[in-house]
């Protein structure tokens, strides 16, 4: 796992640790399922903590952050607009341009196989976009 730090004292990985071990209840546990998911897809991806603590994922650009808030935990593409979603997952911010989301509230199954479809997308958009950039 790489990680990027954003302090001596505490690496990302470390911080979203921590965020979910303080959540403690089943926005915790689905923050960790969806991370464990990510690293899943994509072994290289690189965690980030950013705007004061929101959990970020990235390979090549932000693939994408894990909001926690009272009702569910969402899981915003930065490119989300340009993925294709066969199986439907996103289910807010669907009006933008740019992002899409998956709002994730307790007690709701999540396609597994789907998540990490998504996020290999992601990964791949990212790399192909700063390949292109660099030509």
């Amino acid at each position: 796992m790489t990680t990027s730090a954003t302090s001596p004292e505490e690496s990302p990985s470390q911080l979203i640790d921590a965020r979910i071990a303080a959540l403690g209840d089943w926005r915790g546990e689905t923050l960790a399922r969806v991370r464990a998911l990510i690293h899943e897809a994509v072994p290289e991806v690189v965690e980030e903590w950013k705007w004061r603590g929101v959990p970020v994922w990235s390979h090549d650009g932000i693939i994408c952050t894990g909001e926690t808030y009272k009702a569910v935990v969402k899981l915003t593409f930065a490119k989300g607009a340009a993925l294709d979603d066969p199986s439907g997952l996103f289910n807010s911010s669907l009006e933008g341009n740019v992002r899409r989301a998956i709002d994730i509230p307790e007690g709701a199954p999540l396609d597994a196989e789907a998540l990490k479809a998504l996020v290999r997308a992601a990964a791949a958009l990212n790399t192909a976009s700063r390949h292109r950039k660099k030509a």
